[in-house]
């Protein structure tokens, strides 16, 4: 047997080792499957990646001796004797007893039963997924579905189940969508000011700081925010892009701002962050009642007019990447196409006197 020494790897504030097996790769978030009660991600976040070490070491002594990972030592997998059904519910079940947010485990519920439904027998071919995704007709829901199914295919074969039937499906390219940027910013603002104070923060920090609402923004903490609060430090675990961020704090957003203890959270005065959803339904309720919300506007509208009035004002991709925290100039460029920003004026273009 080959075996490569477990790497730790963290991935939105969640810790897992990968490692090969005779060039597959496998991936753990706890000891489960060597008998091992270890679990990184039980543990506080900044506590995960060294735990996280101890696993991977655990993992490796446990191989190395000759160990077998748990979900290979029974029988039925041996002999291949099981059926695509009952290795797609023992695929679900070991998804399962993870450490993955409800909404992503409600998800792979949702894809089994639609999986299960479709066979109507013992075996799950490309014909029925093929089936399941002509069901969902847009880009978006049809790559979920699809992703979906991928996780627990992938899991499946790992089991044991010998074809893969979604693997010549590719994915279905999704038109982009536009959050359409506010035409008058400070109207609004003062206008949610007047609803909701937890919103009204948000929607700042949004528009004045280019932050994510629903995790960066969600999560903030007082110890995210320098002593003075004039800038908020963010690590690579806690955005989109994967790196360090350290974003400017504008004097409109410190004057409001009651700094409390380093490890609560900024919208609740406690150590734990407001649900995932939370923002989504006060601006869902905020909407009703609001005359100057158009259609297609979102929390992120904020987030495209701070970019608008950056690239307008500074006319430079350069920091206008760094202030949306964009991994390249290429994200950057894209983005300001999706806003239909122009890049070029009259005075760019070639001069000749006719």
């Amino acid at each position: 047997m080959k075996l490569n020494y477990p790497k730790v790897h963290l991935d939105h504030d969640k810790v897992f080792v990968s490692f090969y097996i005779n060039q597959k790769r496998y991936r753990l978030y706890n000891g489960k499957r060597i008998g091992s009660t270890t679990s990184p991600n039980s543990y506080p976040v900044d506590q995960r990646f060294s735990i996280g070490n101890l696993l991977a070491a655990e993992v490796f002594k446990y191989l190395t001796e000759g160990g077998v990972l748990k979900k290979y030592q029974s029988d039925a997998v041996i002999t291949g004797i099981q059926s695509d059904r009952e290795f797609l519910t023992r695929a679900l079940n070991n998804k399962l007893s993870g450490n993955y947010s409800k909404k992503y485990n409600d998800m792979l519920n949702y894809v089994y039963r639609l999986a299960i439904n479709e066979m109507r027998g013992d075996n799950l071919t490309s014909s029925h997924i093929s089936d399941i995704l002509l069901k969902y007709s847009s880009g978006v829901s049809h790559n979920t579905i699809r992703r979906h199914l991928n996780v627990l295919i992938n899991e499946a074969n790992l089991l044991g189940m010998c074809h893969h039937p979604s693997k010549n499906i590719k994915s279905k390219k999704a038109k982009a969508s536009l959050h359409k940027p506010i035409t008058n910013v400070k109207l609004l603002l003062n206008e949610i000011k007047d609803y909701n104070r937890n919103l009204s923060l948000c929607c700042l920090l949004t528009y004045g700081c280019l932050l994510r609402p629903h995790r960066e923004i969600r999560e903030l903490t007082w110890g995210d925010f320098t002593s003075e609060l004039s800038y908020i430090k963010l690590s690579g675990g806690r955005n989109k892009s994967g790196r360090n961020r350290i974003v400017p704090v504008p004097s409109y957003i410190r004057e409001i701002l009651v700094k409390d203890e380093s490890n609560h959270n900024i919208f609740t005065s406690s150590i734990k962050p407001p649900n995932p959803d939370y923002f989504k339904t006060l601006w869902s309720r905020f909407k009703k009642v609001s005359k100057l919300i158009g259609q297609d506007q979102t929390l992120y509208s904020f987030r495209h007019s701070g970019a608008i009035d950056i690239f307008k004002r500074t006319g430079s991709i350069t920091k206008l990447q760094k202030a949306m925290g964009h991994s390249s100039i290429n994200v950057s460029l894209t983005y300001l196409r999706g806003l239909e920003i122009p890049e070029l004026t009259e005075e760019d273009m070639p001069v000749i006197e006719l």
